[in-house]
């Protein structure tokens, strides 16, 4: 897939996966239920976005069970990411995912995304980049994150069968990518969105 990640790195996804493959046992993570699976399903499709990932902050929504944002953090170090989801045996995995993995750049919520209003000294945070994978349509992400971006926001929508179908006049479709995932038969695509 042209990535490369030098070893400690490597070894954080790997643990990560481990990480899953414990908690759904009880918690129900992910209807993927193999280690093998969930390396190319979860992993390498969630890493074939990141070479998209532009500016520092960056909104990961319907996180589940971090996916894309925690393979994000542990890949991309110098940038903050913020997990948001409303499913408290979610959020429980991914704070001791964070503490496991050390990831001091993530920060997680336990929160629709539209009731989610951060500030940081009294100024309301917008958000460079939005992800979303398995969430919702692709014009409930757009409403329902509305107030988290900025005039220059790229929400970036993982699809499978590619939908570029936008029903409103405030978003234009950048561009769509095909992304081709090591070991996965079925279609992966991006879609990067911006306001007008």
């Amino acid at each position: 897939m042209g990535l490369y990640f030098p070893l400690p790195v490597q070894q954080k996804l790997v643990h990560y996966i481990q990480l899953i493959a414990r908690w759904n046992k009880a918690f129900n993570l992910t209807a993927v239920r193999y280690v093998e699976d969930m390396v190319s399903r979860h992993l390498l499709d969630s890493l074939a976005v990141q070479p998209y990932i532009e500016g520092d902050m960056v909104l990961d929504v319907g996180s589940g069970a971090g996916l894309p944002g925690i393979p994000f953090a542990i890949t991309l170090p110098e940038k903050k990411f913020v997990l948001v989801d409303s499913n408290g045996k979610k959020t429980r995995f991914l704070t001791q995912a964070k503490i496991d993995l050390q990831l001091e750049n993530v920060e997680v919520i336990n929160q629709r995304v539209e009731d989610y209003f951060p500030e940081k000294d009294g100024h309301r945070i917008y958000f460079d980049v939005i992800t979303a994978r398995a969430y919702a349509t692709t014009d409930k992400i757009l409403s329902s994150t509305a107030h988290l971006q900025h005039e220059s926001t790229c929400i970036l929508v993982m699809q499978g069968k590619l939908d570029e179908h936008i029903n409103s006049d405030r978003y234009r479709l950048i561009e769509s990518h095909a992304l081709d995932v090591y070991g996965l038969e079925a279609e992966r695509h991006l879609l990067e969105i911006k306001r007008i």
